[in-house]
């Protein structure tokens, strides 16, 4: 068996590590998914009665970040022989070792049914013994201690429990540094890494952050160099991450707004309007997809019968968007618009689905423009990782103007 193994040195000792908690925060492209992805690859095709489980927020958020990370794995590691060894269900996201019978299952915990599943998790062979959290600080503490209560019980010798978490540090006052980065633990390693430590990253993505260490310098130290994000500067405090109906007739109003991308995101969302707060439903997001794809994937997800509030900037995707059957209009912009939209904002609780995980990230990292010169805030919005809260700030645009919005669904809308 010739086997395809990509090291990355400065995971070498996490990944030898036997300890209950690997705790693995870093910046984005620091190589710390896929290294998890190939050590759990390797891992289960060496040890019989191994199993692992694979945890997002959100359960469907699994298919394109840790059943992908992991069916990418296999494939470079494996190439054109990878079906010898491995079983691979796509519909049903499972994967099974050939050799040993050894699983990996995905699952997510947005609420109380998904957290009940977790408690019946069994395999055909062997006990759970590995879970591997992505995107940790999307759990609560109380997520992480019903995982953490699955993996109990005596193993055969050779065989060890372990989770590992893989994030980017976004707040420091986030449960996880307090309970595993500020005291130690025995238990437990903690592990940082940046784009700087992975030889396999290219250079425009190092160019891509060099313009983000000039553009917002205290972004940069989180998604750039993996450090914990700091809470001064941050636009907006009025929100709480909480299941939100999505049934239309629960709201006055419903309103989506969209912000276009391709090199940076195109941020889809569909708001709820009901007694003075804001309401985030469900969204779509994603990089370099053209319009057309974008309607494509809209289709049965997005309303065409509510209005879109658009950037004015992309007249004629607009008109695509129009003639696909959607209510696509522009946002009017003004001087000083987007402050005025902001301090509207700040006047509303906002209520976010944790399905919403791309708009959840934004929102807990957008921050003021920072000057250094004069050590003060500016009211002017950092202009990076923004495209959320861009649609955002359009999708409320007929409750902030209501004479430039027609009145289309009050409890239904047309």
């Amino acid at each position: 068996m010739n086997i395809n193994i990509q090291a990355n040195k400065s995971f070498k000792e996490v990944d030898q590590s036997t300890k209950r908690y690997i705790v693995m925060k870093g910046s984005a492209g620091s190589g710390k998914s896929t290294d998890t992805a190939q050590n759990y690859i390797l891992r289960l095709l060496k040890d019989k009665g191994r199993n692992l489980l694979c945890v997002r927020k959100v359960d469907v958020t699994n298919r394109d970040s840790t059943f992908a990370e992991l069916q990418g794995a296999i494939f470079r590691m494996f190439g054109e022989e990878y079906s010898k060894y491995w079983y691979i269900n796509e519909s049903a996201m499972k994967l099974r070792c050939k050799g040993n019978g050894n699983e990996v299952i995905f699952r997510g915990v947005k609420d109380d049914a998904q957290r009940e599943k977790l408690k019946s998790v069994t395999f055909k062979r062997g006990k759970l013994t590995d879970v591997w959290i992505e995107e940790a600080t999307e759990l609560t503490q109380a997520d992480f201690e019903i995982i953490d209560d699955r993996l109990r019980g005596l193993l055969p010798d050779g065989i060890f429990y372990q989770i590992r978490m893989t994030f980017n540090p976004v707040s420091a006052s986030h449960w996880i540094k307090k309970q595993f980065f500020d005291r130690p633990d025995p238990d437990v390693m903690t592990h940082s890494s940046s784009y700087l430590n992975n030889r396999f990253i290219d250079e425009a993505y190092h160019r891509r952050m060099l313009r983000r260490k000039e553009v917002d310098p205290e972004g940069y130290r989180v998604y750039g160099l993996g450090e914990w994000g700091e809470t001064a500067g941050l636009i907006l405090h009025n929100y709480e991450i909480e299941l939100v109906s999505q049934k239309f007739e629960d709201y006055d109003d419903i309103s989506i707004g969209q912000d276009f991308g391709f090199n940076h995101a195109n941020a889809i969302y569909i708001y709820g309007y009901k007694d003075g707060d804001i309401y985030v439903l469900k969204g779509l997001y994603g990089y370099e997809k053209d319009t057309t794809e974008w309607i494509a994937e809209a289709d049965g997800n997005i309303p065409k019968n509510k209005v879109m509030w658009c950037d004015s900037a992309e007249p004629d995707r607009i008109k695509m968007w129009k003639k696909a059957g959607y209510r696509a209009r522009s946002v009017h912009k003004e001087q000083n618009s987007v402050k005025a939209q902001i301090d509207w904002l700040k006047g509303r609780k906002i209520h976010i689905d944790p399905s919403c995980v791309n708009f959840i990230k934004e929102i807990e990292q957008w921050k003021w423009k920072f000057d250094d010169k004069r050590s003060e805030y500016l009211d002017e919005p950092v202009p990076f990782f923004d495209d959320a809260m861009a649609s955002l700030r359009y999708g409320v645009e007929g409750w902030r103007k209501p004479k430039a919005h027609l009145n289309t669904s009050l409890k239904g809308g047309i």
